[in-house]
């Protein structure tokens, strides 16, 4: 094999593309808290790059991709450090199928490992404490991510190679289990240890800045050709098929959630608009490479439309998703996941497939579920007993902006002051 470097300029451009999602998801998340605690769910998020960039050089790349144990877990000292993962023996840089480096690759899914981590912020915007989220950082990328990671793109359980693969080849071209689901299942969980937020369902908790969320919905939709597109390995028709299919998907959405508001609520907004893009965009994660344009039409539709009334469940069974990552990443996960039992153009029920792939679809989700929920929790009650997680409730109240990061996103307009309803919530 040699270098194309065609493929490894189209790699390099993919992985700086999903590299900037974390940014805009940082904008989109911060529109969405309240003015007092912007900064620190950006930090949140900055701090999710910092700490998951280091350690997957050290073990990350290794757990995901090294030698399989029990078809769970890469072995993390198989090339902990990357040893053996970057030159040959003649101290050339090794090459993948597509002849791309293989240093390239370890970026291209160490900037996948960053988003995932950082989308579990937004479930527990405005009450933790910085230094725990950090730790939960480090500990989830490595007990949930890196291991849900080989068992779908390292040779695991749940991918090509594993049991189910006997049924039909499971499908998840660029995250519907390994992000999406991943990271929902553990926002649901963090959100019901952890608490809600003082004051939740009586005092009003609306998006300090819209604008900022417009902002960065578009950051992540431009980022997400790099996720998806890029998850070709090339630049080839199934990268322009997957980048087609995004683009689709992510319309319909729009218009799916934008439709149920309206009739649900009498107004279509621009937060359901920016939400409808993250539906689209987390329901065609998985099935991108699998679908025809007008499939994914459809399956962005439902998402749209199964998102925008999921979000609201949370004031109904009582817990604080505070942005919605449960009520987006995990539901419209999950029907990415299974919706291509439904639409895939080869192996589709829609198709003339049969039920043998929607019967793998559904096992991997709900293993995918499962496993998160217990990993998660585990990790959850642990941190909870040694550090805690909850601020105090003067610092929750004042913000955690001032006080714990001795910054305002907003200075001189009466940053960090809060009403008398919230300082009594």
């Amino acid at each position: 094999m040699e270098l194309d470097t065609g493929a490894t300029a189209w790699m390099l451009i993919s992985a700086s593309l999903v590299l900037l999602m974390t940014p805009g998801l940082a904008l989109f998340y911060g529109g969405m808290t309240r003015s007092k605690s912007v900064l620190n769910m950006m930090m949140m998020c900055f701090g999710a790059m910092a700490v998951v960039a280091v350690i997957y050089v050290l073990w990350g790349w290794s757990m995901s991709y090294g030698s399989s144990i029990g078809g769970i877990v890469g072995n993390p000292f198989d090339q902990f450090g990357l040893a053996g993962a970057v030159y040959d023996e003649a101290g050339e840089f090794l090459l993948d199928d597509y002849g791309v480096p293989g240093i390239v690759g370890v970026g291209f899914q160490s900037t996948f490992a960053i988003i995932t981590v950082a989308l579990i912020a937004g479930s527990i915007a405005d009450r933790v404490k910085f230094g725990t989220w950090l730790a939960f950082t480090a500990l989830w990328a490595t007990l949930a991510y890196f291991p849900m990671a080989h068992m779908v793109w390292g040779g695991g359980l749940l991918s090509g190679d594993g049991p189910f693969a006997s049924i039909a080849a499971p499908i998840d071209f660029a995250g519907g289990t390994v992000v999406h689901i991943n990271a929902g299942a553990a926002g649901l969980v963090l959100a019901l240890v952890i608490g809600r937020r003082r004051g939740f369902g009586t005092v009003p908790m609306k998006p300090h800045s819209l604008p900022l969320t417009m902002l960065g919905a578009a950051l992540l939709w431009f980022g997400w050709f790099g996720f998806n597109a890029g998850s070709a390995f090339t630049a080839d028709g199934f990268a322009g098929l997957a980048w087609v299919n995004t683009t689709s998907a992510t319309a319909a959405a729009i218009i799916g959630w934008l439709i149920t508001e309206k009739i649900r609520d009498g107004a279509a907004t621009s937060l359901g608009a920016a939400s409808g893009v993250v539906a689209g965009l987390v329901a065609i994660t998985p099935a991108a490479g699998a679908l025809h344009p007008l499939g994914s039409v459809v399956l962005g539709l439902v998402a749209g439309v199964l998102c925008a009334l999921a979000v609201g469940l949370k004031y109904r069974w009582g817990y604080d998703d505070s942005l919605d990552v449960v009520g987006v990443h995990l539901v419209a996960g999950l029907w990415g996941t299974v919706g291509i039992g439904f639409l895939a153009t080869d192996t589709g029920l829609f198709y003339g497939g049969g039920a043998s792939q929607l019967a793998v679809q559904v096992i991997i989700a709900v293993v995918a579920v499962a496993f998160s929920l217990v990993v998660t929790a585990v990790i959850a009650l642990v941190l909870k007993v040694v550090t805690g997680w909850r601020v105090s409730e003067d610092v929750e109240v004042t913000g955690i902006d001032q006080t714990v990061h001795g910054e305002s996103a907003y200075e001189g307009i009466g940053a960090g002051r809060f009403t008398t309803q919230e300082a009594r919530a």
